[in-house]
Order: structure tokens, then C-alpha cells, then sequence
């Protein structure tokens, strides 16, 4: 599959994933029973409503965050749209902070106890790194580099997807108990993730100095 067909094949997943997501949340499980149902032993009273609020700030920005980016990197190249891409970009940026913060008011009430939430606030630190990265590499007009940081902040748009796909997995195929699949599968997220975006990075984007260094040997 060409660089392309992978970047069509992943705004369809992004467009697929927020309209199942939208659905759940409205339709299927508009209380989110099924889920809930798993956080007992919390370390503290879960304020219900309180939580599913933050949780609808969540969901909402998250899905910007798919659909900018995949608007982005599923377009003609920026020189060719600069104010759409920027104007994107931003609402990228603005989506993850959101995200990040709300993550941060839910962490402590994860499914699997304070490990879950540990990594939860680890992957924020990160995701809002990179993410940062990204917007310090194109002010200072390093293209490919902010690309590269772009492809890396993207990936963990996809890290709700991830972690129910495996916890599926574990609990469906292998039958490990759901809170100790889905702490497992927060883990694999984030490993799984971070290695397939470093895979995606070397594939499509050049290393320009890598590539003129071996060139002068």
C-alpha cells in the first residue's frame, strides 16, 4: 500500500471511529452503563453528572482532533492551501489541550486504579510534547520535521480505538478479567502507538540531513 492509500485508509478509519463514537454516546449507551459498570473501587466518589459532562467536552474535541488532522494530512500539500492547513493546525492544537485537560479531570476515576491513571497522565505529558513539537518545528519553517511530529502527535488520536480493540481481544479471545485487560491494554496503547508512528515517520517522511550525509560518503 503507497503513502496515499494508507493516508486515505486512515481518514476513513478517523470518519468511521467519530461517527461510532457519536452513535454510542447519543444512541447506543447515552449513560455509559456498560462502561461504568466496571469503576468500583474507585479512590474517590465519582460526581456522575459532573463526569459525563467533562466526558461530552472530551469525546467532542477528541473527534475534532481525528478530523483536523486527517483533513490535513489527507489534503493537497500545504503550500497549496496554507490558510485551510493553518486554520486546521490550530484546531488540532486547541482540540489536544482540550483533550489533554479532561483527560486529566477523568484519570483518577479510570477503570484499574491508580496504575491506569498514572499512564493516562503519562501519555498526556507525551502527546502534549510532540504535539508541541510540531507546532515549534513549522514556526521556525522545518517542514519535514514538523511533519514527522505531526504523524507522531496523530497517532494518539487513535489511542480510545486502540485500547478497546485489544481490551476486546484479552477479554474476548484469552478471557482475562476486564479491569486487568483494559489496564494492559492502556499500556500496549501507548507502546503500540508511539512504534507505529516512528514506523509511519521513516516510511514517508525524508530525513533530508540523513539523506545528504550519506550522500557526501
Amino acid at each position: 500500500m503507497n503513502a496515499k492509500a494508507s493516508l486515505r485508509a486512515v481518514v476513513i478509519v478517523a470518519i468511521g471511529f467519530v461517527v461510532w463514537t457519536i452513535l454510542n454516546r447519543l444512541v447506543f449507551d447515552p449513560q455509559f452503563a456498560a462502561f461504568l459498570a466496571h469503576k468500583t473501587d474507585l479512590a474517590r466518589p465519582l460526581r456522575l453528572t459532573a463526569w459525563l459532562r467533562v466526558l461530552d467536552v472530551h469525546i467532542a474535541f477528541a473527534c475534532l482532533a481525528l478530523l483536523a488532522g486527517a483533513l490535513n494530512f489527507a489534503g493537497r500539500p500545504p503550500s497549496e492551501r496554507r490558510t485551510r492547513h493553518r486554520a486546521a493546525g490550530y484546531l488540532y492544537l486547541a482540540s489536544v489541550l482540550i483533550v489533554v485537560a479532561t483527560s486529566g479531570y477523568m484519570a483518577p476515576y479510570a477503570t484499574g486504579g491508580r496504575a491506569v491513571s498514572m499512564a493516562f497522565n503519562l501519555l498526556n505529558m507525551l502527546w502534549i510534547a510532540v504535539t508541541l513539537a510540531a507546532l515549534v518545528t513549522i514556526r521556525r519553517k522545518q517542514v519535514d520535521r514538523h511533519r514527522r511530529w505531526m504523524i507522531r502527535s496523530y497517532a494518539f488520536c487513535f489511542t480510545n480505538l486502540s485500547i478497546h480493540l485489544i481490551e476486546t481481544v484479552l477479554t474476548r479471545t484469552f478471557g482475562m478479567p476486564y479491569k486487568t485487560a483494559y489496564a494492559v491494554s492502556v499500556y500496549v496503547t501507548i507502546l503500540l502507538l508511539a512504534a507505529i508512528a516512528e514506523w509511519v515517520v521513516r516510511r514517508t517522511v525524508p530525513n533530508r540531513q540523513r539523506t545528504e550525509t550519506s550522500a557526501l560518503h
